[in-house]
């Protein structure tokens, strides 16, 4: 069962609505296709104006861009391509003056290979930075130390002919696995995030934090059992037992949380996949020694929205504590329009969606463009730039689908850039701009701007327990309540109109002409009483 919060002891970060920016595709500044931090900044009253509490920039560090910015080469440095230092200062001191927090991503788990500490790694194994990655002989007959597979496709080993060893990486083989088991990396890493928190930022969010620890022991993983869905990676054959989630991550998360505590109030969110991911973010989150918040998988890829699938999905937090955080899209998840609803719903469906992610109880974080209704772009093979989706080419949804450039204004760059976009823009896209919604008093974004006010202006929707969840055919309701106040909380999911027996309560938010007691298609209800 969740707890109430008392408002007035509240950290910032508690209950936040959280904006989540994908520099490459935000705004261009100097004409060369890709966004920068330069463009953020200018931008940034736009995000004030939508009510969120927080911006998430995704990295942005000195990297070879195999991962577009995941595979780092320099944490303590900005990539060219998204400018310098004194850009990233010049950030966090305009958002800071329109109340805005800032998060950046930490990414523990793996270096680029050009990384410095890499090359030091594998030049011999006498260097003080040779333990610094995951190494290990071959089998006998010169094959990879064990089973396990690169999210990406093959195994997540390369052999190294310097060291006359196998490197794992979960990912590309150009992202070598950190050994973070090791003391040394550990004090290198706190030292990246003591680096960027003195240069002012307010949070970190924890890339892939729970592939950060790999079994010492490197036994093979299990098969995993047949549930049904296509496997197109050989990593979908497994069950990630031993290549993830050691237990001993809980006392490296335990140092994290010690220096942001140094710093005062910064917020760390941890993102976690897996098999275990509700137990892990749990544990990750447990007491006031770890981290705030993590989230998942659970709605980022579900298939389908139902009223169980979200239920499942809040009830597995409700009955294990901590405090969740909630995002429908993000850049490697499908936008959820295109999931979730056939075409001629989209626009109905979006305004229900963010109604219901702004009623949860967590932190919300909402996808640059998600408060446009932005679909899912088609990118042809030709033109695609993310290599999961290139190496899966075509039973893989290009990532790149959801990172396709901002649109700011109804032409053909969309006033993204004045050069040539490093992805397209799509016409299905480009008419749901800013510039066109904010002309608009019944747009997606005015509606965004409306639920996010509703939200952060009453108690028991941002920090409130969250009971008595239920479905009713097509129905998902619930109750939110603290400060006395309750807010019943009722969305159809479906695009056929139901006729309920109504909860008690005033309606101060009724989204695509829903009332007390009939929801339309797609029609969402908050009812406040007060307590």
């Amino acid at each position: 069962m969740s707890r109430p919060i008392d408002p007035a002891k509240a950290p910032w970060w508690r209950g936040a609505a959280v904006y989540q920016i994908y520099p490459r595709s935000y705004q261009d500044t100097n004409g060369d296709g890709v966004g920068d931090l330069a463009g953020i900044t200018q931008r940034l009253d736009y995000v004030a104006s939508l009510g969120v509490d927080a911006i998430w920039i995704s990295p942005f560090y000195t990297s070879p861009m195999r991962d577009f910015g995941y595979d780092v080469a320099d944490y303590c440095d900005v990539d060219p391509t998204f400018g310098t230092l004194a850009d990233f200062d010049a950030l966090v001191a305009r958002a800071h003056a329109l109340g805005l927090k800032v998060i950046v991503d930490q990414v523990y788990a793996h270096t680029s290979d050009l990384h410095p500490w890499f090359a030091a790694s594998r030049s011999s194994r006498e260097d003080q930075r040779a333990e610094w990655y995951v190494w290990a002989d071959p089998k006998v007959d010169g094959t990879p130390p064990n089973n396990w597979q690169s999210v990406f496709g093959g195994p997540a080993w390369t052999w190294d002919a310097r060291r006359g060893q196998y490197y794992m990486h979960t990912f590309l083989k150009e992202q070598p696995q950190l050994n973070v088991h090791n003391p040394a990396v550990q004090d290198a890493l706190l030292g990246v995030a003591r680096f960027w928190l003195d240069r002012g930022v307010d949070g970190f969010r924890l890339d892939a934090l729970n592939h950060s620890m790999h079994d010492l022991l490197l036994r093979d993983n299990p098969p995993a059992p047949d549930d049904g869905r296509t496997r197109t990676r050989p990593f979908d054959f497994q069950t990630k037992l031993y290549s993830q989630s050691h237990p001993d991550m809980v006392g490296f998360i335990e140092r994290i949380r010690a220096v942001c505590d140094e710093y005062g109030a910064i917020h760390t969110v941890a993102e976690v996949g897996g098999d275990k991911a509700i137990a892990e973010m749990q544990v990750y989150t447990q007491g006031d020694h770890r981290l705030n918040s993590a989230y998942g998988f659970d709605l980022l890829y579900a298939p389908d929205l139902t009223p169980q699938i979200a239920i499942d999905a809040i009830e597995r937090w409700s009955t294990g504590g901590g405090w969740p955080s909630w995002a429908f899209e993000n850049h490697d998840a499908p936008r959820a329009v295109s999931r979730w609803c056939a075409p001629a719903d989209r626009e109905r469906f979006a305004a229900m969606k963010m109604a219901l992610l702004a009623a949860l109880r967590g932190n919300i974080i909402v996808y640059q463009g998600e408060e446009l209704g932005l679909e899912q772009d088609q990118i042809p093979f030709e033109l695609l730039q993310d290599p999961e989706a290139i190496a899966n080419w075509p039973l893989t949804l290009s990532r790149d689908g959801a990172r396709t450039p901002m649109p700011w204004r109804d032409e053909d760059l969309g006033g993204f850039t004045t050069g040539h976009p490093w992805l397209p823009l799509s016409d299905a896209n480009l008419a749901r701009a800013v510039e066109r919604q904010e002309a608009d008093s019944a747009s997606q974004l005015a509606l965004t701007r409306q639920v996010l006010a509703i939200r952060k202006a009453h108690p028991a929707l941002r920090l409130g327990t969250l009971e008595k969840a239920r479905a009713d055919g097509a129905v998902l309701s619930f109750v939110r309540e603290a400060a006395g106040e309750r807010v019943h909380c009722l969305f159809n999911l479906s695009p056929d109109p139901v006729v309920l027996t109504a909860p008690a309560g005033e309606p101060i938010l009724a989204i695509n002409g829903a009332a007390p007691g009939h929801l339309p298609g797609f029609g969402a209800l908050y009812l406040r009483e007060t307590v």
